[in-house]
């Protein structure tokens, strides 16, 4: 096993022991809706120490939003929503899908080529997702 695929469990295993019955009940308490303000906090914090140039300040705001991305999986998971490996398999496929440049066609593209094959994807995603 890779270091970061253990560092990752590693971390959901320790959001999962903060949200048991042994756990912190600041943790244990929140919700979805309870963490959208963290969210946004940490999302401009991450914005802020890009614009600063602060490589190390970002790197702990990253986490900080991984933490609470990972919060909101274990939650939904608890709540028999999702899993955290469904959003890593849901967002994997997806970048594939949307990267045929790469996976499958291997087309150098520019960027304005780029921009309209992203639309004609994700509207014919959209298309689908109508039908079903």
């Amino acid at each position: 096993m890779s270091k970061t695929h253990s560092g990752f469990n590693e971390l959901i295993q320790t959001i999962q022991q903060l949200r048991g019955d042994k756990g912190c009940p600041w943790d244990r308490k929140q919700t979805t809706q309870s963490l959208k303000k963290y969210l946004l906090e940490e999302f401009e914090e991450i914005i802020e120490a890009i614009d600063n140039n602060d490589s190390e300040n970002l790197c702990e705001e990253l986490g900080d939003f991984l933490y609470l991305i990972l919060m909101i999986g274990e939650i939904s998971r608890y709540e028999g929503k999702f899993t955290i490996d469904r959003i890593i398999a849901s967002i994997n496929e997806k970048l594939v899908r949307r990267h045929p440049h790469v996976f499958s066609t291997r087309k150098e593209l520019d960027e304005t080529e780029l921009r309209r094959q992203w639309a004609n994807i994700k509207e014919s995603e959209k298309s689908r997702m109508n039908k079903s």
